[in-house]
C-alpha cells in the first residue's frame, strides 16, 4: 500500500541500526560489467556475508532466475532466496529505509533511484528494476510505503535513533541527485522521511569513492553521541585534508540532544587496495557502465560495516589494519561479536559490506 502522508506526521522515525532487527536484506551480484569473472568472486563473498549474518538473525537474498539455483546452493538455511529482478547488488541503496513508530509499527521508504547520478554521472543505465526494488520488498512484506519525491541512497544517510541525521554535502548537494532541491529543502525532506530533527552536515566523503561520498564510507554512528571516521595520519595522503575536515566539523557539531560528539578515530587500510591486472582484465567493458581499472585505488574504508543482531559484520582487505579495526571495533560494541568477512572483491564493485545489506527493524505486531 502506497501512502500518501509523511513518516514523520504520521509518527515514524528510522531507528538506529543497532536497535532490534527482523533480518537483513541483500541482493545477489552477477553484473558482468561491474563484477569481475561473471560475478563468480564476489558470489562466493556474498554468500559469506549472507551466511555469517544469519547466524545471528535472518537474511532475504534477492536473485535473478537465473541465478537462483547457485544462490540457493551457496547460501545456509538461514537466508531466504526471493527471485527478483535487479540492475545490480547494492541493497543499502535500492532497498527500502525502514521506519517505524513508537508503537512498534514499521512501514519502508521508497527512495527515487537513479544509479548514483543518472546521466549525469551515474554508474549505469537502465536503472528502472532497481528503482523498483524497494516496492517490491515492501509488498513481500506486507508493509505500507512511503515514496518520497526526490532522489537519495540508504548509503548517503546514517542515523542515531535519537534525532540526528549524517550525510555529506558531496552527495546530497551533488547536481546529478536533486538540483532544483535547495539545501533547506532536502534537510526537510530528511526531517519529513526519517522523522529527524537535527541534519549534521560533513563535507566531501572518501577519496575515489564514486557513489559521491556516501557518508556510510566516511563516518558512522556507534551509539548516541559517539561517531566512528575513517581516518589516517599521513598529511601527503588526499584522503587526509577530507578526513581533518570532517574532524574539525563533528568538533563543532551537536546532535540532537545537545550533546556533542565523541569522535574514534578509524585508521583507513595500511596500503592501498587496488585491482590487479588479471582482475581487472575479469571486468567486462560496456560502454556507459563505469569502467573498472587496474591498479587505481579504491575507496577501502573499515567504517562500511554493518550492526546487526549481536555482531559486527566487517569487511577485511589482508591489511595489517585489519586486526586493529576489529579490535577498536571490539572496544566499542562490547556486546557483540566482531566478524570479519573478505572485503576486497566487494570494494572492486565499487562498495563494501554496508552497502550490499540493508536491515529490516522488528516490529512489535
Amino acid at each position: 500500500m502506497s501512502l500518501n502522508s509523511l513518516p514523520r506526521l504520521d509518527g515514524y522515525a528510522m531507528p538506529a541500526e543497532w536497535a532490534p532487527q527482523a533480518q537483513v536484506w541483500m541482493a545477489w551480484p552477477e553484473r558482468p560489467d561491474n563484477w569481475r569473472d561473471s560475478g563468480g568472486p564476489a558470489q562466493q563473498v556474498f554468500a559469506t556475508v549472507a551466511n555469517t549474518i544469519a547466524e545471528n538473525e535472518p537474511v532475504s537474498m534477492v536473485v535473478s532466475a537465473r541465478e537462483y539455483s547457485r544462490a540457493r546452493a551457496a547460501l545456509s538455511a538461514g537466508v531466504r532466496v526471493v527471485e527478483m529482478s535487479t540492475n545490480d547488488a547494492w541493497m543499502r541503496d535500492i532497498g527500502p529505509t525502514f521506519v517505524a513508530h513508537t508503537k512498534g509499527d514499521v512501514r519502508a521508504v521508497d527512495w527515487t533511484f537513479n544509479a548514483w547520478g543518472g546521466f549525469n554521472g551515474g554508474l549505469y543505465a537502465p536503472w528502472d528494476a532497481d528503482d523498483a526494488v524497494a516496492a517490491k520488498i515492501a509488498g513481500i512484506e506486507r508493509v505500507a510505503r512511503y515514496r518520497a519525491p526526490f532522489v537519495l541512497e540508504g548509503g548517503a544517510i546514517h542515523v542515531d535513533g535519537e534525532g540526528t541525521c549524517l550525510t555529506t554535502e558531496e552527495c546530497l548537494l551533488n547536481p546529478n541527485r536533486n538540483p532544483d532541491l535547495s539545501r533547506e529543502q532536502i534537510e526537510q525532506h530528511l526531517r519529513d522521511y526519517l522523522g529527524v530533527d537535527t541534519v549534521l552536515w560533513l563535507g566531501r566523503g572518501v577519496l575515489d569513492d564514486e557513489t559521491d561520498g556516501h557518508v556510510d564510507n566516511l563516518c558512522c554512528f556507534l551509539r548516541p553521541g559517539v561517531v566512528a571516521l575513517t581516518w589516517t595520519d599521513d598529511p601527503s595522503d588526499p584522503q587526509y585534508p577530507i578526513s581533518l575536515d570532517a574532524f574539525q566539523r563533528l568538533q563543532a557539531m551537536r546532535d540532537a540532544r545537545g550533546r556533542a560528539l565523541e569522535i574514534i578515530k578509524l585508521p583507513m587500510p595500511r596500503t592501498l587496495v587496488m585491482m590487479s591486472e588479471r582482475e581487472a582484465a575479469g571486468v567486462l567493458a560496456v560502454p556507459g557502465s563505469q569502467p573498472r581499472g587496474a591498479n587505481v585505488r579504491l575507496a577501502a574504508s573499515y567504517v562500511n560495516f554493518l550492526i546487526c543482531n549481536g555482531a559486527i559484520i566487517l569487511p577485511a582487505f589482508d591489511d595489517p589494519n585489519d586486526a586493529l579495526a576489529r579490535s577498536m571495533l571490539a572496544e566499542q560494541f562490547p556486546g557483540r561479536e566482531i566478524r570479519q568477512v573478505p572485503g576486497r572483491e566487494i570494494l572492486y564493485g565499487g562498495g563494501n559490506v554496508h552497502c550490499i545489506t540493508q536491515q529490516q527493524p522488528s516490529s512489535g505486531r
